[in-house]
Formats: C-alpha cells, sequence, structure tokens
C-alpha cells in the first residue's frame, strides 16, 4: 500500500475513531455544557487532522492541490463512513429496535463529510502552495 493510500485509511479511521470517543463522552457526562464541549472537541480535533493531511500530501509527498484536496476528502468520506457504521451498530443495540432507513447513512455521512472535506481542503492546500516556490505545483 502507498503512503497515501495508508495516510487515507489511517486518517479517516482517526475521524470515525474521534468522533465516536467523543459522542460516547459526551453522552456518558451530564451537564449540557460538558456535552458541547465535548462535540466541539471532536470538530476541532478533526480540523487539526484535515490540516495535518493537507501539509502531509503537500509538502511531504509533494502533491498537487487538486489531488491533495482529493485524498483528504477520501479520508473524510472513510471517516464519515465509520461513524455511519458506528451509528447502525449502537443502532441495532437501541430499546426501539434497527430502523432500516439508518442504512441511508452508510451513503450519505461519507458524502456529506467529503464535500466540506474537499473545499477546507482545497483552500488549505492552496494556503500551503503560495508559501511553496513556484513551480512546486
Amino acid at each position: 500500500m502507498s503512503r497515501e493510500a495508508r495516510a487515507i485509511v489511517v486518517v479517516g479511521l482517526l475521524y470515525g475513531a474521534v468522533g465516536v470517543v467523543t459522542g460516547a463522552v459526551a453522552a456518558a457526562v451530564s451537564s449540557s455544557r460538558a456535552q458541547t464541549a465535548w462535540r466541539l472537541s471532536a470538530w476541532v480535533i478533526s480540523a487539526f487532522l484535515l490540516a495535518a493531511h493537507v501539509a502531509f500530501e503537500r509538502v511531504r509527498l509533494g502533491h498537487p492541490i487538486v489531488r491533495s484536496a482529493w485524498h483528504v476528502a477520501l479520508a473524510a468520506a472513510l471517516g464519515g463512513f465509520a461513524l455511519a457504521a458506528a451509528a447502525n451498530v449502537h443502532d441495532l443495540g437501541a430499546a426501539a429496535g434497527y430502523r432500516p432507513r439508518m442504512l441511508v447513512a452508510l451513503v450519505a455521512w461519507p458524502l456529506i463529510t467529503a464535500v466540506p472535506g474537499f473545499l477546507a481542503a482545497l483552500a488549505g492546500a492552496a494556503v500551503l502552495g503560495l508559501a511553496r516556490p513556484r513551480g512546486g505545483g
């Protein structure tokens, strides 16, 4: 497996783990303020992961802007799929019983995370491109 493929898989699984762990902790605390803080922490950690992945793609691997953004979007989609899979598993254990409409999340959540991930990565990669010498892509 190439370095770029490993990065996509690792970062995607990290997105999923961050969402599952912070969501579980948020559900376990009693204060609504603490729940909000834990949910916000998932966004902040994910933003750092996105920035690190963009930097890895652009600086370490030297990929062009669009290719870097595409790889970051793939990782975001994988993270969205991991969260949807975890939500489906959680729904299986719910007292109300499994809802087949949860299967829609397996397609929707990757799309919902990939599109903004691509746009944010595109902007971040372009900013990194401004800092690079000409001819660097």
